[in-house]
């Protein structure tokens, strides 16, 4: 009897570990059901982190599905896709692959799921934001045409920014859900390729901006298949989406209509000249990435180019040897706006060879080391602006038509002694400066033409005086306002007229006023010199103890 108990509590104890097998056999293949068939190569969100499935399986002695993630943040992985000496993926960097349970990652939400989300519940937050005064309810004034271009049918803007976008969802539900969208932000989502973006971007058919920044996309058929998607397109921001320069020249024949491409902080190294692509470009953004620098002509024949941006790419030198110094080139015929910050310049050839330009009105180039070779930076901008001749704004700061003249005059006077010894005369006719000069030069010869070659008292070097031997005695007096008396202070020579300006300011009480000043000398009597360049000395016009400068404002 006890016999046949034990037989029936050992067969129960078998049947239930059955069970309990059976329930977990099946929890797991619930679970491997769960498993999207195209997981390999998605794009998964895992605790704030955006990654690519490489693996899908068992990695033992473990038990149970792992997913072998390749993670965008290099940091964020343990090893490069290998376990205990077996691989099961491959990572572009040591530490950018993990193994993750799957019930940890997200595969993201269809488009139209975020749309909803994100300004239908901002909807429905503004309606029930009336403000509410005493027991009556007050609407705000314009409320109304607020919320009716809040709707999702009205956007003509959408941005869903980091809203774990994946596709596009039921088929044709954006083109009835959103037909007006111009512009449309998927920056950090969770697309996975140029073909998931098209099924979403083929049925905005008035597109014309996309940010897809953050994003890593793959394509995988012929790029001209898909140029009907992005018919429309005119920018496009592809930044931080670890592309190739080759990969974009791949896609490019996706977009017939693009005209502003956005490529910062991604894999590009050499460029390769474009060809019958991207040839409507008129804004190029290249900056963060380490370009080979010989490489950056082969973007010149982009003949639309109008803006081109190479901050921090490592470059130091460009040369246009199509032609010679004072010539204009053939290479970028349309470049007006040139971005050079944060990069390795320290050669004045550079600036002479952007002078071969043909367009170019403005220049960016901050934090190069070229700024500090002068002893200081205004002399530096300067000396640019007098070697660009076309320079519209420098630093983002506007060339004046002074400012030009005053740097112009600067340079002839700077560099008179070296064109005199390199072989230049005043007289035309014997003014042969060698070639070496005119390399370093080149609108040397034209400035003279312009202003006159300098004089050989200008060219005099300076002999240092004592500080109590530069101050100028001179008096200000305001000739269109006689109820103020004359001013009498003691300047030293070498303050700018910057400066005074300021000092008058103080003085007069002027604060709102544009002034303008004029000197008169004994030496010239009845004549009134004008001094129209802030960013002079005093001594720069001649100014002496004892002179006159005349005050009138506007």
């Amino acid at each position: 009897m006890g016999e046949k108990r034990q037989s029936v509590s050992h067969y129960n104890s078998e049947r239930n570990s059955f069970k309990y097998a059976m329930r977990i056999h099946e929890q797991d293949q619930c679970r491997m059901e769960q498993v999207p068939d195209d997981a390999v190569g998605r794009r998964v969100l895992c605790d704030g982190e955006r990654g690519t499935v490489r693996y899908v399986g068992t990695v033992p002695p473990t038990k149970g599905l792992w997913y072998g993630v390749e993670w965008d943040n290099p940091e964020r992985g343990k090893h490069d896709g290998s376990h205990e000496g077996v691989r099961y993926f491959t990572c572009s960097h040591p530490t950018r692959g993990s193994f993750v349970r799957p019930k940890k990652v997200s595969f993201g939400v269809d488009f139209l799921s975020a749309v909803k989300q994100r300004y239908e519940m901002e909807l429905d937050q503004a309606i029930g934001n009336n403000i509410t005064i005493s027991t009556r309810t007050v609407k705000m004034v314009g409320f109304e045409s607020i919320v009716e271009k809040q709707r999702v049918e009205n956007l003509t803007e959408i941005a869903l920014i980091d809203c774990e976008v994946s596709g596009p969802g039921p088929e044709n539900e954006i083109r009835k859900n959103t037909p007006n969208a111009v512009s449309l932000n998927l920056s950090g989502n969770l697309l996975s390729s140029w073909e998931v973006v098209a099924t979403i971007t083929e049925q905005l058919e008035e597109l014309q901006v996309l940010c897809l920044s953050h994003n890593r996309l793959q394509i995988f058929s012929n790029p001209s298949n898909l140029n009907h998607a992005f018919s429309h397109l005119r920018v496009l921001m592809l930044n931080s989406c670890a592309i190739t320069w080759s990969q974009v020249l791949q896609c490019a024949p996706m977009w017939p209509q693009i005209e502003e491409l956005f490529l910062n902080d991604n894999n590009i190294t050499e460029l390769e000249r474009p060809i019958d692509v991207l040839q409507g470009l008129k804004t190029l953004d290249l900056s963060n990435n380490r370009l080979i620098e010989e490489s950056v002509l082969q973007l010149s024949h982009l003949s639309r180019l109008e803006t081109l941006n190479l901050c921090n790419t490592g470059l130091s030198s460009i040369q246009f040897s199509d032609t010679q110094p004072g010539m204009k080139t053939s290479a970028f015929p349309a470049l007006k706006i040139l971005l050079l910050d944060d990069n390795n310049i320290s050669e004045w050839a550079l600036i002479n060879e952007l002078e071969k330009l043909r367009a170019l009105a403005q220049l960016s180039c901050n934090r190069n080391p070229l700024l500090d070779l002068e002893k200081n930076r205004e002399t530096t901008r300067q000396l640019i602006i007098a070697s660009i001749s076309q320079l519209e704004i420098l630093n983002r700061s506007q060339v004046l038509p002074q400012e030009r003249r005053g740097a112009e005059l600067d340079y002839c006077k700077k560099f008179g002694r070296v064109w005199l010894q390199s072989g230049g005369h005043r007289d035309p006719q014997l003014n042969r400066p060698s070639a070496e000069f005119i390399a370093q030069h080149p609108r040397y010869l034209m400035l003279i033409q312009k202003y006159g070659a300098p004089e050989e008292e200008e060219l005099k070097e300076q002999k240092p005086f004592a500080l109590k031997d530069q101050l100028l005695t001179i008096t200000f007096e305001c000739p269109e306002d006689t109820d103020r008396k004359p001013i009498q202070k003691k300047l030293p020579g070498s303050m700018i007229v910057q400066k005074v300006k300021g000092l008058l300011y103080r003085l007069l009480k002027l604060p709102g006023a544009e002034l303008h000043l004029t000197y008169t000398s004994s030496k010239m009597e009845g004549q009134e010199i004008t001094i129209n360049n802030d960013l002079k000395p005093l001594q720069f016009y001649s100014i002496e103890d004892g002179d006159r400068i005349l005050v009138r404002w506007s």
